[in-house]
């Protein structure tokens, strides 16, 4: 099941502060599957901050099923991590309800374990197609769709990035790389086909590992096709070492599109911003969202900055909150944790904000 990926900034409700650390054990115990260390693990944090903010929000009202709630972490950076983290959240931790995840790798397993726990796997974040066309009957998406970035990247090309650069859509040449888990290759996928459907012309497509030490296989690949714009999807450590493989090399394509990433602050911390000059990113909406795009997000922030003392690290971290929000919203419709009722509750939810979108 997906809900409505562009409600990420719809449905976004106001925050509020950080909880303290003792929570009565008559609570709903929530496990959070991300990465908590290792190279991804500033943004498994920001979506625990998100789901945080949520719970906190909650608790100041009651709670939920006249209980409060408690979020406990379960660190996995790859799929077996995130399997031994859901038998352990469930187990050992008693927890009620999985929620993730960063790494669409990382949720297509850990729903599956879930799933053997008969427990519900909400997912706010993780993009693959897979995750959803397999039906499992315990996952939940409440977040985007990796198509949805696949053809906004398309559009962004085609109506944007080729009439600044003097070109039609079918004189423009792209390269697609992307990180070769189930999360690039379904973003990859459908670009490959939107992108021929619009006359453009794709010089090539390469894969690669997020984990990789060296991309310079990566950037040479796409200097030789010589496109007008290179396409990346991935994540934030590939991408900005890919970002400064080919500012070394004095690489610089007319047009560079990072889909994903490519809009917090540790990239810029990465590279000088004359090389990020003219670098378009297709991502998560932004807690600076005009508030008319994006009701609540101006709420968030504020929220957010009153918690933790901070800007957002982030946008993940937006859609981590709302979705936190929209299954807590399943379970109060539901009347119970209890597998196939949250996930009818969350239909219903899905349908009436669609309607209400419309």
């Amino acid at each position: 099941m997906n809900i409505a990926g562009r409600l990420i900034s719809a449905a976004i409700l106001g925050g509020g502060l950080l909880a303290g650390t003792a929570i009565a054990q008559d609570s709903v115990r929530i496990g959070a599957v991300n990465p908590y260390s290792g190279p991804l693990a500033l943004y498994g944090d920001e979506l625990a901050r998100g789901y945080q903010l949520a719970i906190n929000e909650r608790n100041a009202k009651g709670g939920v099923l006249g209980k409060r709630i408690e979020m406990i972490r379960g660190d996995a950076g790859n799929p077996q991590q995130g399997i031994a983290a859901v038998d352990q959240l469930v187990t050992r931790d008693k927890v009620e309800i999985l929620i993730g995840t960063y790494i669409s790798a990382v949720s297509n397993a850990a729903s599956d374990a879930a799933l053997r726990h008969q427990k519900v796997y909400w997912d706010t974040n993780a993009l693959a197609a897979e995750l959803t066309e397999r039906k499992l009957p315990n996952f939940v998406r409440s977040g985007p769709h990796g198509a949805n970035f696949a053809e906004m990247s398309v559009r962004a090309t085609v109506e944007m990035i080729a009439p600044a650069i003097g070109k039609k859509p079918n004189e423009i040449t792209v390269w697609l790389e992307h990180e070769d888990s189930i999360y690039g290759k379904t973003i990859a996928d459908v670009q490959k086909v939107e992108f021929e459907k619009a006359g453009v012309k794709i010089t090539g497509i390469g894969a690669h590992n997020f984990r990789a030490a060296d991309l310079t296989d990566v950037v040479l690949r796409a200097r030789r096709a010589n496109p007008d714009v290179w396409v990346q999807t991935g994540y934030v450590p590939d991408g900005n070492l890919m970002l400064r493989t080919a500012r070394e090399q004095g690489y610089k394509p007319k047009m560079i599109l990072f889909v994903g990433t490519g809009d917090t602050f540790e990239t810029l911390d990465a590279l000088d911003t004359e090389y990020l000059e003219g670098l378009f990113v297709v991502s998560y909406p932004r807690p600076d969202v005009a508030e008319k795009f994006g009701p609540g997000a101006a709420a968030y922030l504020d929220s957010y900055r009153k918690a933790y003392n901070r800007e957002p690290v982030a946008p993940q971290g937006m859609a981590a909150f709302t979705g936190m929000h929209m299954l807590l919203d399943a379970v109060a419709a539901a009347g119970t944790t209890e597998m196939t009722k949250v996930r009818a509750a969350a239909k219903q939810l899905s349908d009436r904000l669609w309607r209400e979108v419309r």
